[in-house]
């Protein structure tokens, strides 16, 4: 073991558009993801590594990703994207993959394997791990066998509780865990889509999601709502030993002008 820790930020659907001015559900997407970074990097000092995990683009823009590319690159700090269902995953790697900005498949840093899955299924909001993903899986998870694995992707790979974002979750959750339960060294899965903290566990496998960077989901809800919480990020603290400490940071306020009223976007 190297004996050091490895610190990791992740931002997740910051759902940008071409248009800097444009909002969703009535906020800028821009402004609260400068105001969250600002915020991070402040909070927690510069970490290892920066994870941004899907739903980075709400228009799939070129213009989109290279705004959020100039602001990656002006951290310094090696960042690994990966798609969700807003994303176009081509377009993202033909911007994002430049200076310390990757949309790699996999990082190993220190005792850790990061993986990054790509969950997309074109066309639709669910999430589904194809064939090459899930070879993808088992052949990093053998190739660093000997590394703690954090598995990132966009959907969440069980159900949180809401009935509606359900319907938006990994569809083909008993083979991934499958696969995982023949590899112990797996640790956790980080995700995002779900724009709300969610602290699980399955089979002995930590599960994880994070708020947005803009707005998020009320938490339990059958329906579409809108929480009254602000954006914010989750910062991680990954130990030679296994152990992840994690927690979140919040903007110290709701965005003016969000809608809390919406049905939907």
């Amino acid at each position: 073991m190297s004996g050091k820790t490895l610190k990791v930020l992740q931002l997740t659907d910051s759902h940008l558009y071409a248009n800097p001015s444009r909002c969703l559900l009535g906020i800028n997407t821009l402004e609260t993801f400068d105001q969250v970074l600002a915020q991070a990097l402040h909070e927690q000092g510069t970490p290892d590594l920066l994870l941004a995990t899907g739903d980075l683009v709400h228009d799939a823009s070129e213009t989109g990703y290279k705004r959020l590319l100039g602001r990656l690159k002006l951290t310094g700090v090696p960042t690994y994207c990966l798609p969700g269902n807003h994303d176009l995953p081509q377009k993202m790697k033909q911007v994002l993959n430049q200076d310390n900005v990757h949309t790699l498949p996999s990082v190993q840093a220190e005792d850790w394997s990061l993986i990054f899955l790509d969950s997309t299924i074109p066309g639709d909001e669910s999430g589904n791990l194809d064939k090459q993903q899930m070879e993808l899986l088992r052949l990093l998870l053998e190739a660093h066998a000997e590394k703690h694995t954090l598995i990132c992707m966009h959907h969440h790979p069980l159900p949180v509780g809401s009935r509606w974002m359900d319907t938006m979750s990994l569809k083909n959750n008993d083979d991934f865990f499958r696969l995982l339960g023949q590899h112990p060294q797996v640790r956790a899965v980080l995700c995002g889509h779900i724009h709300q903290l969610y602290e699980g566990e399955y089979k002995g496998i930590r599960l994880m999601g994070t708020p947005s960077t803009c707005v998020q989901f009320i938490p339990g809800q059958d329906d579409f709502g809108i929480d009254a919480c602000p954006p914010g990020y989750r910062w991680l603290s990954l130990q030679p030993d296994g152990q992840i400490e994690t927690g979140l940071g919040l903007l110290p306020e709701i965005p003016s002008g969000l809608d809390l009223a919406s049905m939907g976007y």
